[in-house]
């Protein structure tokens, strides 16, 4: 299996080309990454197959990055070749069997609801003859195909937006192993054969190029959480290693997601134009004012309350932010944010209103309190 890449993902989305491909690509260019890649669609949709037929054809594909960065307008277009094999799992599992045997890294991210389970797969499908359902049972197959086998340990690295993501994937994981009755030594090895790495993933991918390709913006983040013994996709200057992942976390989550969110509820309380974009929004002078004060008065007081180095960091990344909302190439619609709003609220303004409890308690959060009242939204 020489010729079979150490590095094998799950999922051919825009975002993924764009993000984790590219800085692959890029780094291979430095001698900084660890091979190609093998990408491996792991639904049955059309799109997807499209893409993986223009994969196995192409010999690489153009991002274009478009936007703001420190300051000056970045419009450029770089070439991705790090993808060099494509494999459909309902079609190509014996490969994708071969691919997981290989692979020193496996990356994934397989959308919003890439955990759920299927009923319809079961404990007599680890044999491998029949492809499951669910991404989890794929996975959970392909690495006993790969315990079997007797391969190396693997470093796993969920993209998926989900808090703690390879902790959690870990747990599915396991839990499906014993739910199908796997033996001990099986189960061993998913604790200790397979390192399961949590990750923060952050660009924003505005559209595709077709058949494959992507148009995103000039900022990018990979966060990866430190852990021993842990294997590297590749190393690239918008990858960090950090011991405190929550952090990264948290300021994703305070300042850019409850921006856009705010900036939401805006647009419905003042009866905006439906097809309003988050850059408009920032050169409308009373929402831009309004979310500025938002961030200045409510929400950066409680990252100073951290400490100074909490404080300073969120100040940077608010800086950050702001490019990137007023990116003149990136259509980003209110209406489309405002979608599932109240839990939108929950998840990103009451955790910093809790922590202002906390860490804070006479700071006045009238804005955030406002939307957090019962019945408040629009």
């Amino acid at each position: 299996m020489s010729d079979l890449n150490p590095i094998l993902q799950f999922g051919t989305s825009r975002f993924l080309q764009a993000h984790a491909d590219l800085f692959v690509s890029e780094a291979a260019k430095a001698g900084e990454a660890l091979g190609h890649i093998t990408i491996v669609q792991t639904t049955g949709s059309a799109q997807g197959a499209a893409r993986v037929a223009a994969f196995r054809q192409a010999g690489g594909y153009p991002v274009r990055i478009r936007g703001w960065q420190d300051g000056a307008q970045v419009d450029e277009e770089r070439r991705s070749d790090a993808v060099t094999q494509a494999w459909q799992a309902g079609s190509d599992w014996r490969q994708v069997r071969d691919a997981a045997v290989a692979a020193r890294v496996i990356i994934s991210n397989t959308g919003d609801t890439g955990y759920q389970l299927d009923d319809g797969d079961h404990a007599g499908m680890l044999d491998g003859a029949t492809v499951p359902a669910s991404f989890p049972a794929k996975l959970l197959v392909l690495l006993h195909h790969r315990f079997l086998a007797g391969a190396t340990p693997v470093s796993i690295f969920p993209c998926e937006l989900v808090a703690d993501n390879g902790h959690v994937l870990r747990q599915v994981i396991e839990t499906l192993a014993r739910q199908w009755r796997c033996d001990a030594a099986f189960i061993g090895y998913l604790q200790t054969g397979c390192l399961w790495i949590n990750s923060l993933v952050d660009r924003i991918v505005s559209e595709p190029i077709e058949p494959i390709g992507a148009v995103a913006e000039p900022y990018a983040l990979w966060a990866i959480e430190a852990q021993e013994g842990m294997l590297l996709p590749c190393r690239h200057p918008q990858l960090v290693v950090t011991d405190s992942l929550r952090e990264y976390e948290q300021r994703k989550l305070f300042l850019l997601n409850l921006g856009h969110t705010y900036l939401a509820q805006l647009w419905m309380e003042r009866g905006s134009p439906a097809g309003m974009t988050v850059r408009e929004a920032m050169d409308d002078g009373a929402m831009r004012a309004a979310l500025e004060a938002l961030w200045h008065e409510e929400v950066l007081p409680v990252f100073a309350a951290m400490g100074a180095r909490h404080g300073d960091a969120a100040l940077a990344y608010v800086a950050q932010v702001r490019e990137r909302f007023g990116n003149p190439f990136l259509a980003h619609r209110l209406a489309d944010i405002a979608q599932h709003h109240a839990g939108k609220i929950a998840r990103r303004m009451a955790p910093v209103a809790a922590l202002a409890r906390q860490l804070c308690p006479a700071l006045a959060q009238p804005r955030l309190r406002a939307m957090l009242a019962p019945g408040a939204q629009p």
